[in-house]
C-alpha cells in the first residue's frame, strides 16, 4: 500500500508553515540538500568547525602534546602497557591470538587508544566539538580496523583456506545483490520475511478509531475477566508500532492480554509529502489525546494505565503534564520505556544537534516534505558503525554468511518517515533547547510542567542504549514529584525492551522504587544498590500494573458504536501497511 492510497486531511496542513519549513526556492538550499545526502545528513561545516576547535586548542596545549608524544613513542617501541587490552569482539576469536595477528590487533588497539586520548580532554574545546571530533576519529578508526580486510583478518583467512575460497565467492554475490537492491530501492534481504498481519502483528484485535494521523487498535481479550483499568500504548512515531507486537513469543501486547489487561495501541500513519505541515501539536492532540478520548468512550469511567516507548514516552509525558495542568484525571499510571524528558545529555544523538546540523536536516526535508526513514537509519548506523556496518560487512562480504533474519531485524528494515514541521520542532524545542525539562514547552500557548505529574511512574532504561542513555532516562527522578519505580534492563534500546520471559538469551534487570517524598539517589548509587534479578523485566512490570489496578471485571466490548467508535478493520489495520 502506498501513501497515496489513503487520503488524509490534517487540520494544520491548511495553515502556512514557519518560514524555515518552506520548500527551498534558492540555490543554497538545493545544494545543501544534495550535499547532505552524500554525507548521510552530517553537516560538513559543523564537523569542520569541531576539528578546527580541537586543532587550535591542541596547538596551544604543550602539556597535552607532551603526553601524547610519550604515548606515541611508547606505542612505537611496543612497550607493554600497565593496563589490560580492552575487550573487543572484533579480536576475540582464537585466531587473533596467534602471531602475527596478535601483534596487528594490539598495535591497532594502541593507536585507537591514542586517538581517543588525543581527541578528548583538550582544554578549551567545547563539549559538543569534543564529542564530534571523537566521533569522527572513531569512524575513521573503525573503517581501517584490521578485522575489515582479508589479509589482516585471520578468521577470514582460515575460512577461505577451509572452504577453498567459497566464502569469498558467496561474499561477492552478497555484495552484488545488496548493491542492486540499494540502487533499485528494494528492501534488504529478509526484510519482507515477516509481514505485518501474517507473521508479526498477529495478536487479534480491531481498529476502533481512525483519523488523519492514527489508527487505534483494541485487542481481543484472552481471559474471562480483565483488570478494570485499560492499558494505552503510545509507540514512537519513528517506527512501526508492531515492535511491541512481533511474533507471539516476542509480543509485549500478547503478553499483556494473556495476563488479563485490556490493551489499546496507537498505529501512526507513515507520513508523506502532503503531511509536511503536521507538527508536534498535531501529534499531541490528534494522536495521544484523540486516543485517550476513544479509550475513555470504549471503557468509560476507568482510569488509564498509559505506556510510552522512546519518543512516544516523551510525547506521553507532555500529554500527562498537559492533562495535569488541565485537571484531567483520566490517567492512573505512567510507564516510560527508554524515554527521555531531559535532553541535556542525549548521548550520541547530540552529534546531530547544532544550528548548522539542524539547517542541513531542514534542507534535506524541505524538498520532499519529510525525513526519509532510511536516512534516520543511516544516522543510527553511523552511531554504532562498528557493529551495525563494518562487522556486518565482514560477515556478509568476507565470510560469505547470509545475514540472520529475525522478526526484530525485519521490523527494523520497515522504515518510517517524519513530517518536516514536526521533526524540525521536535529537534529544536526538545533536543536543542530542552524546553520540556526547563518548563518552556508550550501547549495551547502556555508552558506545561513535568512536576505537575503526580502519577506513579515506571521508567525503564537499558544498559547499552546509545539512543536514550539510561542515565539520561534516570533524570525522571529530578523532574516529577511522583513515586518512581526505575528498572534497568540488559540489552540495548530495542532488545532491552523486546525482552520476553523464557529460555534462551540470558537476561537480567535491576529495579527499585523511590518514594515521592524520599531524598534523591544519584544513578551511580542506584546502580550499586538496586537489587538485581535474572530474567525478563516484563513480569516485574506486569506485577506493578496489577498493584495499581482495581478489581477484575468482565471484558469490555470491542469498540463502542453508539459513542462513535465502531469496530472498523481487523488488526493490525491499514496504516501499518503504508510504505
Amino acid at each position: 500500500m502506498t501513501p497515496s492510497s489513503i487520503t488524509t486531511t490534517s487540520p494544520s496542513s491548511e495553515l502556512p508553515a514557519p518560514q524555515r519549513n518552506a520548500p527551498p526556492h534558492d540555490l543554497d538550499s538545493v545544494v545543501h540538500a544534495q550535499l547532505a545526502r552524500l554525507t548521510m545528513g552530517l553537516s560538513p561545516a559543523s564537523m569542520a568547525a569541531a576539528c578546527l576547535d580541537w586543532l587550535a586548542h591542541l596547538a596551544v596545549s604543550p602539556g597535552k602534546q607532551q603526553t601524547l608524544a610519550m604515548h606515541l613513542v611508547r606505542s612505537a617501541a611496543d612497550a607493554p602497557s600497565d593496563e589490560p587490552a580492552p575487550l573487543d569482539r572484533r579480536f576475540a576469536a582464537p585466531e587473533w591470538q596467534q602471531w602475527p595477528f596478535d601483534q596487528i590487533a594490539r598495535s591497532f588497539q594502541r593507536h585507537e587508544k591514542w586517538w581517543i586520548e588525543a581527541t578528548t580532554g583538550v582544554h578549551g574545546v567545547s563539549a559538543h566539538h569534543e564529542q564530534q571530533t571523537a566521533f569522527l576519529a572513531r569512524q575513521i578508526l573503525d573503517m581501517w580496523s584490521p578485522s575489515n580486510f582479508l589479509w589482516t583478518n585471520p578468521e577470514v583467512l582460515h575460512t577461505t583456506v577451509k572452504s577453498g575460497g567459497a566464502n569469498l565467492l558467496q561474499g561477492a554475490q552478497n555484495q552484488w545483490q545488496d548493491t542492486m537492491r540499494l540502487l533499485s530501492g528494494h528492501p534488504s534481504a529478509g526484510a519482507t520475511e515477516f509481514e505485518p498481519g501474517q507473521d508479526v502483528a498477529i495478536t487479534p484485535g480491531k481498529v476502533v478509531f481512525r483519523n488523519h494521523l492514527i489508527e487505534l487498535i483494541q485487542y481481543t481479550p484472552q481471559t474471562q475477566t480483565v483488570h478494570a483499568e485499560p492499558v494505552l500504548i503510545v509507540p514512537p512515531w519513528i517506527m512501526k508500532f508492531y515492535i511491541l507486537d512481533l511474533t507471539p513469543a516476542d509480543s509485549l501486547v500478547r503478553y499483556l492480554v494473556e495476563h488479563g489487561h485490556t490493551v489499546f495501541i496507537i498505529s501512526w500513519l507513515n507520513p508523506g509529502a502532503a503531511d509536511r505541515n503536521l507538527g508536534m501539536d498535531d501529534y499531541l492532540k490528534s494522536g495521544v489525546m484523540a486516543a485517550m478520548d476513544a479509550v475513555g468512550s470504549i471503557v468509560p469511567k476507568r482510569r488509564i494505565q498509559a505506556l510510552g516507548y522512546c519518543l512516544g514516552g516523551t510525547l506521553l509525558s507532555i500529554a500527562a503534564a498537559f492533562m495535569a495542568r488541565s485537571g484531567d484525571t483520566r490517567l492512573n499510571t505512567l510507564t516510560l520505556l527508554t524515554s527521555e524528558v531531559d535532553f541535556s545529555e542525549p548521548g550520541d544523538l547530540s552529534l546531530f544537534i547544532d544550528e548548522s546540523q539542524l539547517h542541513v536536516l531542514d534542507d534535506m526535508m524541505a524538498d520532499k516534505g519529510y525525513l526519509d526513514g532510511h536516512q534516520m537509519a543511516g544516522a543510527f548506523a553511523l552511531m554504532n558503525s562498528r557493529d551495525l556496518l563494518w562487522s556486518r560487512m565482514v560477515s556478509a562480504y568476507l565470510m560469505g554468511r547470509s545475514p540472520p533474519v529475525s522478526d526484530l531485524s525485519s521490523w527494523n528494515a520497515d522504515a518510517t518517515r517524519m513530517p518536516f514541521r514536526q521533526h524540525s520542532e521536535y529537534l529544536r524545542e526538545l533536543y536543542r533547547d530542552n524546553d520540556l525539562a526547563q518548563g518552556r514547552y508550550q501547549v495551547d500557548g502556555r508552558p506545561v510542567a513535568l512536576p505537575d505529574i503526580r502519577l506513579p511512574v515506571f521508567s525503564l532504561g537499558t544498559q547499552r542504549d546509545t539512543v536514550a542513555p539510561w542515565r539520561s532516562v534516570f533524570k525522571i527522578h529530578l523532574l516529577t514529584r511522583s513515586e518512581v519505580t526505575f528498572c534497568l534492563s540488559s540489552g540495548g534500546h530495542n532488545v532491552g525492551v523486546v525482552n520476553p520471559p523464557g529460555p534462551g538469551v540470558a537476561r537480567s534487570y535491576q529495579i527499585a522504587t523511590h518514594g515521592a517524598d524520599e531524598n534523591y539517589v544519584d544513578p551511580d548509587t542506584w546502580l550499586a544498590t538496586a537489587p538485581s534479578h535474572e530474567g525478563s523485566w516484563w513480569p516485574a512490570w506486569q506485577q506493578w500494573l496489577e498493584q495499581h489496578s482495581g478489581k477484575r471485571v468482565a471484558p469490555p466490548a470491542m469498540g463502542n458504536e453508539d459513542a462513535g467508535y465502531p469496530a472498523l478493520d481487523d488488526a493490525p489495520g491499514r496504516y501499518v501497511h503504508v510504505d
